[in-house]
C-alpha cells in the first residue's frame, strides 16, 4: 500500500501556481513516513500531522453522534489545529527566507 500511495501523491496546485509551499505542503510525505514507522522524519516533514489526523477522525465521529464529540469541543479543536498549522507554516517560511534548515 505504501508504494502505491507514494506513486499517487497529489501535486500541490498552490506551489505550482505561486512557486512556494502551501500550509499543507509536506502532509502527504509526512503521512507516508509515519506509515513506514519513521516518526522522526514524519514530524520533520510536517509537524502538525498528528493533530490534523485527529481532527479528521473527530469530524466523522461528530457527524455520527453528537454525544461522542461535542460541537463546542470540535470547533475549539479545529481552531487550535489551524493555529498549529499556520504557526508551523510561518516558521517554515521564515526558515526558507533566511536559507536556514527548516524543521518542516
Amino acid at each position: 500500500m505504501y508504494t502505491w500511495l507514494e506513486k499517487h501523491m497529489f501535486p500541490c496546485f498552490y506551489k505550482q501556481f505561486f512557486g512556494i509551499d502551501c500550509p499543507a505542503c509536506g502532509f502527504q510525505r509526512s503521512f507516508l513516513a509515519a506509515l513506514k514507522g519513521d516518526f522522526t522524519e514524519s514530524f520533520l516533514l510536517y509537524p502538525p500531522l498528528l493533530p490534523v489526523l485527529v481532527l479528521f477522525l473527530l469530524i466523522p465521529l461528530w457527524l455520527i453522534s453528537k454525544r461522542i464529540v461535542s460541537k463546542k469541543f470540535l470547533v475549539t479543536y479545529a481552531w487550535s489545529v489551524l493555529a498549529v498549522v499556520m504557526l508551523s507554516y510561518v516558521i517554515k517560511m521564515i526558515a526558507l527566507a533566511f536559507h536556514t534548515h527548516s524543521i518542516t
